[in-house]
């Protein structure tokens, strides 16, 4: 089971909001709307996205990492460096 399990369908409900905003950036280009107000959604847009991120990065280490620790050996290895690259891709973008 994922960490998010229980929060699934929160996410699924902000990743449907995200999945809007990003239709009506689009329609913003299409319509030609000027440029400044196009990038102040994009960074909207961005910052909703980087939210569930790190919402679900938060629930890998709460739950994914956590356990693999608990029970130790490679596989609480694995994990962490797992959530270290995740978190070196956020840190990055």
């Amino acid at each position: 089971m994922n960490g998010y399990a229980e929060d699934k369908d929160a996410y699924l409900k902000r990743m449907r909001r995200i999945e809007g905003q990003v239709r009506g950036i689009a329609k913003m280009i299409d319509d030609d709307k000027y440029c400044i107000d196009v990038l102040t959604q994009v960074s909207a847009a961005t910052k909703a996205l980087e939210a569930v991120a790190l919402g679900l990065l938060d629930e890998h280490l709460r739950h994914c990492v956590a356990q693999a620790a608990a029970e130790g050996g490679s596989l609480a290895d694995q994990k962490v460096a797992e959530a270290s690259a995740a978190i070196a891709r956020l840190v990055k973008s």
